[in-house]
């Protein structure tokens, strides 16, 4: 049966991506259980999805998370793929007085990218079926 690695052998960048990728869950959920306060009966389908939604992708994300911090082989398509995505919430957020939030967003995205992309983070990712073990 595997083992986890000892904390050193994930590199420090991998270890802030995946620290801001749980963030990003976190704020998902906590938005997820603030939406569900305010859901009114006229939209209560639409309210009721939209706090599954993000409670589900916010925990998601921090499963993810989990995944980056142990440096699993899986987490880094989900990973990038999330960023991927903010990108383009941050883009749509653009201009008016959104501006910051897209610019927090892009800089969390971004941030995540560069330590996933990392010579050290790509290595401690590579493909080997030996090191990759079950994240719960």
């Amino acid at each position: 049966m595997p083992t986890d690695p000892p904390a050193a052998a994930v590199p420090r960048p991998l270890k802030l991506a995946a620290a801001v990728v749980a963030a990003e869950g976190l704020v998902l959920v906590v938005l997820g259980i603030a939406e569900a306060f305010t859901i009114q009966s006229s939209r209560l389908v639409l309210g009721l999805t939209t706090s599954a939604f993000f409670v589900l992708y916010g925990v998601g994300l921090g499963i993810v998370a989990r995944g980056l911090s142990r440096a699993s082989t899986w987490s880094r398509g989900p990973a990038v793929f999330a960023q991927l995505i903010q990108l383009l919430v941050a883009y749509s957020f653009w201009g008016g007085s959104t501006k910051a939030v897209s610019v927090a967003l892009a800089l969390a995205a971004v941030g995540v990218l560069v330590g996933i992309f990392q010579k050290a983070s790509t290595e401690a990712l590579a493909d080997d079926p030996t090191k990759d073990r079950p994240v719960l």
